[in-house]
């Protein structure tokens, strides 16, 4: 596929660090053709093909007469180096043009390239500017970026009712990342009264997503009986498919998960525990 955007994964807790370090590019296509919609579809078709080349060459005849769809995509080759020579600075340039012109991907990849400093100085004042204006347009990373940067106090005094807020704007569109960080909002009380039950909510979300982090909070919260009634058949299958999925480098939230279901298996009839493994089997 043609487009990317830049996203912010793998957050298991608020602070976690390295968060933004584990941002990840991906090619997918996003937003419908701007004009000269057949020389983008024959572009798409080329790129799909695996010839960046001319799709780049096709996509930059498009840029060059103000097609924002295309100069984000623009932006996005630059960024990945595909079909031209990785260029940071070029991405920035193009995603700046579409930006301007008011497309919410590009704002949202252009803040993210100020929050992270690449192609430009670190600039979170400039980064905030670019995601508000995002987010605004109900664009859902960008509404998580807001959050975190309001929870962290960069680029805007530390306010986590504002985090919330826009937390909660993410969350409410499916955005996982957003639906663990409301959820340890409730958990903590930061921002918002403390409540376990929301918490419970809010992690069910990204657990139901397949967010091992989350699948883990679900199974402890499951096994302590906070903010959900103490069930151990629960808690054993959501900490089993945390398990499946943690990947090589979280080898010690994957161990964590691994020891606390051992505990619960120790407190499981046998019939409890079939059960429990029947349940994660047909999730």
């Amino acid at each position: 596929m043609l487009l990317s955007r830049l996203r912010v994964s793998r957050i298991h807790r608020i602070g976690l660090h390295g968060m933004i370090a584990s941002v990840l590019l991906a090619l997918a296509l996003l937003g419908a053709p701007a004009a000269g919609a057949q020389t983008f579809d024959e572009a798409k078709a080329v790129y799909d093909r695996g010839d960046y080349a001319v799709a780049f060459e096709s996509l930059r005849t498009l840029a060059e007469q103000d097609d924002a769809l295309a100069q984000n995509n623009l932006g996005l080759m630059y960024a990945e180096g595909r079909g031209v020579p990785q260029d940071d600075v070029e991405a920035v340039r193009w995603y700046r043009q579409a930006a301007e012109q008011g497309h919410a991907d590009a704002q949202y990849n252009l803040g993210v390239r100020y929050y992270l400093g690449r192609g430009v100085p670190q600039d979170y004042a400039e980064a905030m500017r670019w995601f508000r204006q995002a987010a605004e347009q109900g664009d859902a990373g960008a509404q998580y970026m807001l959050g975190l940067m309001y929870a962290k106090g960069k680029g805007v005094p530390e306010d986590d009712v504002e985090a919330v807020r826009w937390y909660r704007q993410a969350a409410e569109q499916g955005f996982a990342n957003a639906q663990h960080n409301l959820g340890t909002m409730y958990a903590e009380g930061k921002g918002v009264p403390q409540d376990d039950a929301e918490a419970v909510h809010w992690y069910r979300q990204a657990a139901e997503q397949g967010v091992a982090g989350d699948q883990v909070n679900l199974g402890v919260r499951y096994y302590l009986g906070r903010g959900v009634s103490q069930n151990y058949v629960q808690a054993y299958k959501w900490l089993t498919l945390a398990v499946s999925r943690f990947s090589s480098s979280d080898l010690e939230l994957r161990d964590m998960a691994v020891q606390v279901r051992n505990e619960i298996t120790s407190k499981m009839t046998p019939a409890q525990l079939a059960e429990a493994q029947r349940l994660a089997r047909e999730w």
